[in-house]
């Protein structure tokens, strides 16, 4: 099979290979699916490049945890009726060698997901990482209908899936973005309001909108966002935070404790595995219902995955991706 991989970590175009590799087996409880497209997220990128200090998990990589393709084959145990159905699979490459950066891949079967005919393979390849971690810091503490929801960096994949389905469930939803001029991209369909963070006092201005205060706030930048969250939040509140720019963040500690303020931090490849489900199957319904929309750019081809990576690393709004060859 055609794929992707690196045997040592470092910059993209001096490690990753594009070649023939020995296509796996599905092993009881698994399938084989053949990959039309692979997702590429940032975690992809900071694995292979040993961000905070990773090692090599196994000799060889193939990376890339998301995907969409369709069930080639099965292993014992699972049912043979699964063949040929299109699925979007999710955690390819976490704790395991080889992921969706080829022709072939091999998940357990909760990990491939099925995909309804009316979604795409480019937005199935886009739910995986981001859309579960989107999932858990919106719900993992319970529903949302009726609440105010704050969303931080809500044209990034994490926060506008956060910011969609926070809407899908019935939540009024507050976002941030950088800059007053990102306001023009912001999406109104799914969003009440929408704050710059470099306007004169983003905190009153979120107040505001929110006199009683935000039920809950997805962190995308924890360091930069903590004192503004203590000044937003209700009593009772939750900040779920999935990433930050600073691995020691200071914390406004008094004012987040009289408000008894629950700081939940969100690793997505460690989530309790049936909250992983749940959250496939929502999101699944969601895209299906057209409730989610996922800015994607033209799929690269598989013997351009070094460049896929460096788009990555370069930041930008839209989702990057791969077409793996038939």
């Amino acid at each position: 099979m055609r794929a992707a991989w690196y045997d040592e970590q470092g910059e993209a175009g001096a490690v990753l290979q594009v070649g023939e590799q020995v296509a796996p087996e599905p092993g009881p409880g698994e399938l084989r699916v053949r990959i039309r497209v692979s997702g590429v997220n940032p975690g992809d990128t900071k694995k292979r490049r040993g961000w905070l200090g990773s090692t090599m998990p196994f000799p060889r990589v193939i990376p890339h945890s998301d995907g969409a393709g369709v069930v080639e084959s099965v292993g014992e145990g699972v049912d043979p009726g699964r063949v040929g159905r299109r699925v979007w699979v999710y955690g390819a490459q976490s704790y395991r060698p080889f992921g969706t950066a080829a022709q072939l891949t091999v998940v357990p079967e909760q990990q491939a997901v099925e995909l309804p005919d009316a979604v795409s393979d480019e937005v199935g390849a886009c739910l995986g990482i981001p859309g579960i971690t989107a999932h858990r810091a919106v719900f993992a503490d319970g529903p949302v209908a009726g609440q105010t929801v704050l969303v931080h960096g809500v044209l990034g994949g994490v926060g506008a899936l956060a910011a969609q389905l926070a809407h899908w469930a019935g939540a009024t939803v507050i976002g941030t973005v950088r800059r007053d001029r990102d306001l023009a991209s912001v999406d109104h369909s799914t969003l009440a309001h929408a704050v710059p963070l470099d306007g004169h006092d983003p905190g009153a201005a979120i107040r505001a909108l929110a006199p009683a205060g935000v039920d809950r706030v997805i962190e995308v930048a924890l360091s930069d966002n903590i004192d503004l969250d203590a000044v937003v939040v209700k009593n009772q509140a939750v900040i779920a935070a999935y990433a930050t720019r600073h691995d020691r963040p200071d914390l406004p500690f008094w004012p987040l404790l009289f408000d008894n303020v629950t700081i939940r931090l969100l690793g997505s490849d460690d989530f309790p595995v049936e909250s992983k489900r749940q959250a496939a199957a929502d999101l699944t319904t969601a895209a299906q219902e057209g409730a989610l929309s996922i800015a994607i750019a033209d799929p690269l081809p598989l013997e351009r995955a070094a460049e896929s990576h460096d788009r990555v690393d370069a930041g930008g709004r839209e989702r990057v991706l791969l077409a793996i060859p038939d």
